[in-house]
């Protein structure tokens, strides 16, 4: 594992950019420290570390997620959500509460989303068990992270999506006034348009949603 963890920030040293990592670092608020590896370059050269053969074993995946998360350059956490979708299907359902240790570290829009949509979602797919008592207590928790997470786990469900769950967390959030509930729920809608938009159409008129969710939401059907 150590050689793992070595020999990827070997690589992302040799194709650092200092002019990329600056504008890159301005995007994100300043935030988070960068390489400067643009997305195609890096998951360029991210691929063998993400072949089969050369993957930790999954009992060793909290592990090196762990510290590759805490690492300063956020090149390591856009790795960090590219190896976990390798192990979906071998990660048991306590690993949930792993998950949730992600979402609420380093938080931002472009892991949280990348999380709750690609990893989550599926998570819940496979533990359909968990999906109820996890994500109530993400909605009712006091982190934006968390409720956002609540409401954008289902954003690839398609036709699978379960509206009662879906509607009832944005209804319990629909008077937030933090700008990235807003946007969720305008988004989580809107991907949900794509499978039934009447249905969504008759869910705005008949909620008090604010300016910019209802923007989100309607976008691509009225």
């Amino acid at each position: 594992m150590k050689n793992y963890l070595i020999n990827l920030e070997n690589t992302f040293r040799e194709h650092a950019d200092s002019s990329n990592a600056f504008h890159m670092k301005r995007y994100m608020k300043n935030q988070f420290e960068f390489f400067g590896i643009k997305s195609p370059l890096r998951k360029e050269i991210s691929k063998p570390f993400l072949q089969k053969d050369n993957l930790p074993n999954v009992t060793l995946l909290k592990d090196v997620t762990t510290q590759l998360w805490l690492k300063p350059q956020r090149e390591f956490q856009y790795f960090t959500m590219e190896l976990l979708k390798k192990y979906l299907k071998q990660i048991d359902s306590d690993f949930i509460y792993h998950l949730e240790y992600l979402l609420i570290t380093k938080s931002w829009w472009d892991t949280v989303d990348a999380i709750a949509a690609n990893i989550v979602g599926p998570h819940f797919i496979n533990y359909p068990d968990l999906l109820k008592p996890i994500t109530e207590k993400w909605i009712q928790s006091e982190n934006m992270w968390l409720q956002r997470s609540a409401i954008l786990f289902q954003l690839k469900y398609k036709d699978k999506t379960d509206t009662d769950i879906l509607f009832k967390y944005i209804a319990l959030l629909s008077n937030s006034k933090e700008f990235f509930i807003q946007k969720a729920i305008g988004w989580a809608l809107r991907e949900y348009s794509k499978t039934n938009p009447k249905i969504v159409i008759d869910f705005v008129s008949s909620h008090d949603l604010t300016k910019l969710s209802k923007r989100e939401a309607l976008r691509i059907i009225t």
